[in-house]
């Protein structure tokens, strides 16, 4: 059966930077949501994000509302692989010279197992948020049904858009390659 990993900020390399929320040209916020839709974005602008805390820079970090930021090396590293189903949205970091990119992942695949994680609720219509009943509320040691993920090597979960789930054979070779800032739970 093959091994999928949830990709996470490895948020205590020391000396690291943290990232802030997209803004534009004119310092208004952009909406950070739109990145986990799993959908092709046309912005009208290259977002800046702002330090929160300076630090060196990562290959893979973070920036706020767990928006995945990657460098020109993350990048090489998926095209020698083929990768398709991602979009790399320049981006400019405050301070640093980049290039930087938004990883902006293109599929969502319906496959959280909810009785094998720890805890899987679901949004209900006692809950005054219409708009969200049939979603996942709150997903807790997420376990995914790798029978349903198909020939995807990274893709984010529905109704948990949390979730930026890779392949094994993705998560070894950011490893062979040395990428930093990345940490892998397994899923």
């Amino acid at each position: 059966m093959p091994r999928y990993y949830d990709l996470r900020d490895a948020r205590q390399h020391p000396g690291r930077w943290h990232l802030g929320g997209p803004v534009d040209e004119r310092g208004e916020d952009i909406n950070p949501w739109q990145f986990f839709k799993g959908r092709r974005l046309e912005l009208e602008c290259v977002p800046l994000l702002p330090l929160d805390v300076p630090g060196h820079e990562l290959d893979f970090s973070w920036a706020a509302f767990s928006i995945p930021v990657v460098n020109s090396r993350f990048v090489r590293l998926f095209e020698c692989l083929g990768i398709q189903d991602v979009q790399f949205i320049s981006v400019q970091v405050e301070g640093h010279a980049g290039p930087f990119f938004i990883l902006n992942t293109l599929r969502t695949i319906r496959c959280i197992d909810d009785a094998r994680c720890e805890e899987a609720l679901y949004w209900q219509p006692e809950d005054g948020q219409p708009e969200k009943v049939g979603r996942y509320r709150s997903v807790v040691g997420m376990r995914i049904d790798p029978t349903k993920v198909g020939d995807a090597r990274i893709f984010r979960t529905w109704g948990w858009s949390q979730g930026l789930i890779i392949s094994e054979e993705l998560k070894q070779a950011m490893e062979q390659e040395g990428l930093t800032g990345t940490r892998f739970v397994e899923v």
